[in-house]
């Protein structure tokens, strides 16, 4: 302190100064005496004391101020940037913040590439209408989409399972429509869904124990599944229980909001049909595939839809059938349909699944399960006879981003030993997840060594431990249900989540240098591709959390960032959260434009080092909704 015996620091560097300002030594003095202040300045930042946390708290508003310190900063980190530019935000002339205002409550549930007004302009054959259609550049809205007036967050897994807000998914069409199958009830300010369905009326859970009765569905060998025209997805929802992780997909049409009830409920789900694209995943990526009355014309297109079934189906698969034609000789007055129609239809797939070499496994009371080969060694001499479909030639069976679907099958990978099963055995779960996965130990992803997915997967448990430094929620047990991943390489982010009541998207980007979507696959986790130049196939507020490593280093140059962060807020939820990894420029854009979206978030430094250019960001999206008159109104139309 300054007294009579300690003069100030002014009068200090006075004194040096008239002593030294006619000598030759002032420069270096005066340059010694900074020097040490900026050191000793040094060792005091970097002592151990307490961080304050980010910048803003989220909304007080929020009807859920137990979140309101998602992020926290550990004990004894300087949490100050180490980079100068983050000062620049408000400095830089080529970072400034735009303020996004909300769309119209029109907009709350709009799905960009599968809007219904656009939809009309394309073909209705085969149902391409229904396929995606994105909007020209010059479409794009520039604008945050509402969320329901009323919106709640959602009921914790697992009771979200079994109930949803009305106020999140305000529908009631499909509890007076599939009001005698137990899909869902409106009961008060809330849906219960009993797990029925079409074809399982007395629940889901019965349902899959009559099929446990014919496959083996505990032992671990069937980990992945999907779930063709899923209704509100209640099989794929009571499949969880038994460590089965199932993709759940069905068009948004006449049953509209049935994938939204899906995600409501904490099941994965996506909008999606089969018609004239293939499936945005890769070959052999599914245990299991089933179909529960879907209404997918099985026999017709030269059996089309069943060849890119076989495609996505490992070998050794099932695919499992329920509903019309099966058993149609006890249900074909209740389906008002002939007995020579049905049974045509039930001949043209028996028919279809002998030419892709399946076998019929069995079929019992309403449930037929037919198996795909482990191998092609029988199937390439069976071409000699059945020549239709022939083998595809020189085709990537992993490519399948807006790629027509073939008439031609799929082969598996050679392999030398009738025994053997193509493309590699896998390990039962859960020792699949850290198994090498076959891809990587056959070295048929180029770049890709066993060593390095090893240290992968331990590089991200150091990563999720270090995010749960500033993110203390991601550890508490409901807080996060649906994930995703927007760049997910091996998938070791979401692997590092194994031990949590969640599940991650993983999004393997078109654009990224290697296809490592089957690889995740064969770890027993599931994910989709995509083009983040474009809208995501799912509805509004769909994740609780987003991680974004490195993926706007990947579109620079390719896309505005604007609309993938635009994106971004559509599909994550009030109070949802976002974890950023790029370079520290990159993120300081994104923190700019964010900041328009009224999200809160704070740069931190690289796990490793703060000299890393590479940093995160942790972000939050503020609780807001339209206005309740808006609400109102939308509600009345």
């Amino acid at each position: 302190m300054a007294g009579p015996n300690n003069p100030p620091f002014s009068a200090i560097t006075k004194h040096f100064y008239a002593y030294f300002k006619k000598t030759n030594l002032f420069s270096m003095v005066l340059i010694t005496l900074l020097c040490s202040l900026s050191y000793f300045f040094g060792i005091y930042q970097h002592t151990d004391r307490r961080v304050t946390t980010i910048n803003s708290e989220i909304n007080c508003s929020s009807p859920h101020p137990n979140i309101t310190q998602v992020l926290k900063s550990p004990i004894g980190l300087d949490f100050h940037p180490h980079h100068p530019a983050e000062d620049e935000i408000t400095t830089s002339p080529d970072v400034s913040t735009t303020y996004f205002p909300p769309c119209d409550i029109k907009y709350s549930e709009y799905t960009p590439c599968e809007d219904a007004e656009r939809s009309l302009k394309f073909s209705r054959k085969r149902l391409i209408y229904r396929e995606r259609h994105c909007p020209e550049k010059g479409e794009l809205l520039k604008c945050r989409i509402p969320a329901p007036f009323g919106y709640k967050n959602p009921f914790q897994w697992p009771t979200s399972r079994d109930f949803a807000w009305y106020a999140n998914v305000p529908h009631k069409h499909l509890t007076v429509e599939k009001a005698g199958q137990n899909w869902i009830r409106f009961e008060g300010d809330r849906f219960r869904f009993p797990g029925g369905g079409t074809m399982f009326p007395n629940g889901a859970d019965a349902y899959i124990d009559d099929i446990g009765k014919l496959i083996n569905l505990r032992d671990g060998s069937i980990r992945t599944a999907i779930d063709t025209g899923c209704g509100v997805a209640s099989w794929g929802a009571y499949l969880l229980s038994r460590n089965i992780l199932t993709v759940s997909f069905a068009p948004k049409d006449t049953h509209e909001a049935q994938v939204q009830f899906a995600l409501e409920r904490g099941v994965p789900a996506l909008i999606g049909i089969l018609a004239s694209n293939r499936l945005p995943y890769p070959s052999r990526a599914f245990d299991m595939a089933h179909c529960s009355r879907c209404l997918i014309p099985w026999g017709q297109y030269d059996g089309q839809y069943l060849i890119e079934v076989d495609r996505i189906l490992r070998p050794g698969g099932y695919w499992i059938l329920s509903g019309p034609p099966i058993n149609w000789k006890r249900h074909y007055k209740g389906w008002d349909r002939t007995q020579e129609d049905l049974n045509s239809e039930q001949s043209k797939i028996e028919a279809v699944a002998k030419s892709l070499c399946w076998k019929k496994f069995v079929e019992k009371n309403d449930i037929a399960i037919w198996q795909k080969p482990t191998n092609h060694i029988h199937c390439k001499i069976n071409r000699k006879i059945i020549r239709n479909p022939p083998f595809c030639q020189a085709q990537d069976p992993d490519k399948a981003w807006y790629t027509k679907m073939d008439t031609c099958l799929t082969p598996l990978p050679d392999i030398s030993n009738i025994k053997d099963i193509a493309g590699g055995k896998l390990a039962n779960w859960p020792e699949r997840l850290t198994a090498i996965p076959p891809r990587i130990s056959s070295e048929s992803i180029e770049g890709i060594t066993e060593k390095m997915f090893k240290e992968d997967t331990e590089l991200w448990k150091k990563r999720l431990a270090y995010y749960m430094k500033f993110n203390g929620e991601l550890g508490q047990t409901g807080r996060y249900r649906n994930l995703l991943d927007m760049n997910a390489h091996l998938g070791g982010f979401a692997a590092a989540f194994v031990d949590y009541p969640l599940w991650v998207m993983n999004v393997v980007p078109t654009e990224a240098k290697i296809n490592t979507l089957g690889v995740i696959y064969e770890r027993g986790l599931i994910g989709t591709y995509h083009n983040w130049c474009e809208a995501m196939s799912t509805y509004p507020r769909t994740y609780d959390l987003l991680h974004a490593d490195s993926v706007f280093t990947l579109y620079k140059d390719r896309c505005e960032m604007e609309d993938i962060l635009l994106e971004m807020d559509r599909i994550l939820r009030p109070e949802g959260s976002v974890i950023f990894r790029d370079d520290v420029d990159v993120l300081l854009k994104i923190k700019s434009i964010t900041e328009g979206f009224q999200w809160n978030s704070q740069i931190v430094d690289h796990e490793d080092s703060p000299h890393n250019r590479e940093k995160l960001l942790f972000a939050v999206k503020m609780y807001w909704t339209a206005p309740a008159d808006q609400g109102e109104a939308s509600l009345a139309s």
